[in-house]
């Protein structure tokens, strides 16, 4: 057998055991930037949580209307539908179905449909500015995840045209603001759940490039 066969077939060989080898793009872990800008939106939204009792207080002034979970009735769930309020994203833990950059953009569009909604809300009611606010610095913190992380774009949603069309009284007003309080407080405790456990979430492996949905 001369050299260049005895080279062809060492090549046979080892091709598999080469191949199986490489790296074949496993999730990483996030970068630092990505953590700290987790870390940041965690403690706003602690804020939020806190502060959400006060503004209830301040803004909602309908007997009746409280956070009291119990307190919710079948007649407030059909103002919600009547009002255009939709439920918020939910978020799950990540999985192949639910990935890091499907979880961010259900944060973002969280986000973004309660700050519309109290935006509207705001020039009706006082107390509820600051978490307006509140709500723009936590989306800011998400958009920095999202570029750290490179991942995906949700596809923008704004209700709160449709919430300004139909506050027809003051009495659908307070309760708009009642029921968006009180799906924020949920949001933010889900959100919460999600942010402590993010140190464990992996990036997408460079070849997952499609953008998150929710």
């Amino acid at each position: 057998m001369n050299s260049a066969i005895a080279l062809v077939l060492l090549l046979c060989f080892l091709l598999p055991h080469l191949v199986l080898s490489a790296p074949v793009g496993s999730p990483a872990k996030p970068p630092p930037a990505f953590t700290e800008a987790a870390e940041h939106a965690k403690t706003l939204v602690e804020k939020i949580l806190k502060d959400i009792p006060a503004a209830h207080a301040a803004a909602i002034t309908t007997e009746g209307l409280t956070l009291d979970p119990s307190a919710q009735t079948t007649n407030l769930q059909m103002m919600m539908t009547s009002l255009g309020i939709p439920p918020a994203p939910v978020l799950k833990p990540p999985s192949e179905s639910f990935t890091l950059d499907v979880w961010v953009s259900c944060m973002s569009a969280g986000g973004r449909l309660y700050q519309g909604l109290l935006g509207v809300l705001s020039d009706r009611l006082s107390g509820l500015s600051n978490l307006h606010a509140d709500l723009r610095d936590l989306l800011t913190h998400i958009a920095k995840m999202k570029e750290v992380a490179q991942l995906g774009e949700a596809a923008d949603q704004n209700h709160s045209l449709d919430l300004a069309s139909r506050l027809h009284g003051n009495y659908e007003v307070q309760v708009a603001a009642h029921l968006t309080l009180t799906q924020l407080r949920s949001f933010c405790h889900d959100l919460m759940r999600s942010l402590r456990a993010s140190a464990a979430y992996r990036l997408p492996s460079p070849t997952h490039s499609a953008a998150g949905t929710c």
